[in-house]
């Protein structure tokens, strides 16, 4: 069951003013060049990380309790939510690039009357499927 927000432990170890960021529950990682880039990556790390196992149908796994969170002295834990909503609209609305083909006269003449086939086409895909058209 999907869920709009999720937070996760995040190990975040300094190297200088740098900051490695391992989400030990999760297998992944990342990093920034300060505190503040470095808790925008680790929260844009989770989000894409979390977008991803929701789309393939697996589970998350259950979150650590900080506390039981062993660090060195260089590292602390913090905790990274994350909002979803938002996340899963922006991917969901992602443009995809498809290869089309189209007859070289038909191209020409499209381009000579500078129609923009990607637009075409989704208004096209839209009319065949039955969707309305949301005007921006």
């Amino acid at each position: 069951m999907k869920k709009d927000k999720y937070i996760y432990p995040a190990i975040f170890e300094s190297e200088g003013e740098k900051y490695n960021i391992i989400f030990p529950d999760l297998d992944i990682f990342t990093f920034g060049d300060n505190l503040e880039d470095a808790l925008y990556m680790a929260k844009d790390c989770l989000g894409g990380y979390i977008f991803t196992l929701e789309d393939m149908d697996l589970p998350l796994p259950i979150a650590s309790m900080p506390n039981d969170i062993k660090t060195n002295s260089n590292q602390f834990v913090q905790l990274v939510e994350v909002y979803m909503p938002p996340i899963r609209d922006e991917e969901e609305n992602r443009s995809e690039r498809r290869n089309v083909t189209i007859p070289r006269w038909l191209n020409k003449i499209a381009k000579e009357k500078n129609i923009n086939c990607s637009a075409l086409l989704v208004t096209a895909l839209k009319d065949k499927l039955g969707i309305l058209h949301k005007e921006k």
